[in-house]
């Protein structure tokens, strides 16, 4: 009898083996947020206690790097898994009608991989990694729901005349829209307040995204899900609601309007510092209500929580004042550069049980790590394409015992073109490749000691010449050349 009671229990064991449920996984990418813009991350004047909360009950990396300096190249190194050097994707690029580049139909996605392990998978917020019908359309890249901006320049608008659900344009109730990209009406007073109320919609868009994110969890509860939350906060134009703004405005801070007199920019604003600040709030709400639902359902200990950014500060000064804000401390760079303020991002993971809570790191990690480490989280891992640049950070977020990366690699050819490698303490940077003239050298390096000179105020080059022409071949050996994205210098 205690043999086959054993049998047994030996048998419902495995069955229930099995059968248990693979994690969610809850994928947030803020739009443009800078390193310094959170609370946990040192921010002093921008209210995020919700992501604070986050950061206390998981873990907060110091050294984490987008995929890219600007949207579209970055998200496509978190999508499919490959550094900028072989991502299909290297730069922002619109198609017309609307949309991106599209990432083609044989580009593997971690939307395509999770569904072979059985999840949901949903995406809500910003694409702009293929227009409407194209092979990158979302609902063609793994995607089994998806709402939200297609076009990253139709996302420059929060309150636009419509949004995509699938594959049909779901009208808003903004007649006319609010354009991402607009001067105060001539004649107008840029002193008075009432001058901007042209550029208040009626249905804020992020408001029906975070509602359809909402609608796709109570819908997935019982099986695992994937919700990838790219957000289009805090990316300008600063368009944000007035009752979110008051908290801010009780601040009293010098707040100078942003009129666009100078004629290049995104939609004016009269309190350009407040509207930013609220903007972030608005998102840290957002986050929450997605957490709340999630613990409301039972699923807070099945559930994988990740925030972080596509890049960094945008240096449009007179709409997001960065010095204001600190925000990207004191690295060097913002928006569109490989200098640290534009792609060192915060990353805040967090999982009750398995990632021990208010834990730090200072790994080096990327966008392109999170394939590798999502499906070695599942188990998953015998899944990854054998292509793939990224490593699996699992073990550092388990506890255990972390294979530290050989290196990490980033190209970008805009922005003057650049090439940067982080080895070790080392960073190697290449700027201005594109660049023309006479005495200029397009193949320069500049290298930092990143241990105790992180705002890369310090070239070393002419001390460690073997330290640069370790990294020159590692830039050489990791580009790979692109007919859509040439990097003539190095192709």
């Amino acid at each position: 009898m205690n043999i086959i009671y054993l049998v047994v229990f030996s048998f419902l064991v495995t069955v229930g083996s099995l059968l248990a449920r693979k994690p969610n996984v809850v994928y947030v990418m803020a739009d443009d947020l800078g390193y310094a813009e959170l609370g946990s991350y040192g921010q002093k004047k921008i209210k995020t206690p919700r992501l604070d909360q986050l950061a206390a009950e998981g873990m907060l990396f110091t050294r984490n790097y987008s995929g890219n300096a600007v949207c579209a190249p970055s998200r496509c190194v978190l999508m499919t898994g490959k550094h900028p050097g072989h991502a299909f994707i290297r730069n922002n690029g619109e198609v017309k009608p609307e949309g991106q580049r599209p990432i083609p139909k044989g580009e593997v996605t971690i939307a395509e991989l999770l569904k072979k392990q059985g999840y949901a998978t949903g995406a809500f917020g910003k694409w702009g990694l293929g227009g409407p019908s194209t092979e990158g359309d979302p609902v063609n890249q793994g995607f089994d729901r998806f709402f939200g901006y297609n076009c990253q320049r139709h996302a420059h608008s929060y309150y636009p005349n419509y949004l995509w659900s699938d594959k049909k344009r779901i009208a808003l109730n903004n007649e006319p829209p609010v354009p991402g990209h607009a001067a105060l009406v001539k004649g107008t007073d840029p002193a008075d307040p009432r001058s901007y109320d042209v550029f208040k919609g009626k249905d804020y868009a992020p408001d029906r995204i975070n509602e359809q994110a909402l609608a796709f969890i109570r819908k997935n509860k019982d099986k695992p899900f994937y919700l990838y939350y790219p957000t289009v906060i805090p990316h300008v134009a600063l368009h944000v609601p007035d009752e979110e703004l008051k908290p801010y405005l009780a601040q009293k801070w010098n707040d100078p309007p942003f009129s666009r007199h100078q004629g290049y920019g995104y939609t004016p604003h009269y309190t350009p510092r407040a509207a930013y600040a609220a903007m972030i709030t608005r998102m840290d709400t957002y986050i929450g209500r997605v957490i709340d639902l999630i613990e409301k359902l039972g699923l807070t200990d099945d559930t994988i929580v990740v925030f972080t950014s596509d890049n960094g500060t945008t240096h449009l000064k007179l709409e997001v004042d960065y010095d204001f804000f600190n925000s990207v401390d004191k690295l060097r760079g913002l928006k569109g550069s490989l200098y640290e303020g534009g792609i060192r991002v915060p990353l805040i993971v967090k999982w009750p049980g398995k990632v021990k809570p208010s834990s730090k790191s200072d790994l080096v990690t990327g966008l392109e790590d999170w394939m590798a480490t999502i499906l070695d989280l599942i188990d998953a891992e015998n899944l990854l394409p054998d292509d793939r640049d990224g490593i699996s950070i699992a073990p550092t977020l388990l506890g255990k015992k972390q294979t530290k990366r050989t290196f990490l690699y980033r190209e970008f050819s805009g922005y003057g073109g650049q090439q940067a490698v982080w080895q070790g303490k080392w960073k190697g940077i290449r700027q201005k490749m594109l660049r023309k003239g006479k005495n200029h050298d397009p193949l320069k390096i500049e290298l930092y000691d990143m241990e105790i000179d992180p705002s890369e105020s310090t070239n070393l080059a002419s001390k460690h010449p073997e330290v640069v022409e370790r990294i020159r071949k590692l830039m050489a050996e990791q580009h790979v050349p692109s007919p859509h994205f040439p990097m003539k210098p190095i192709d």
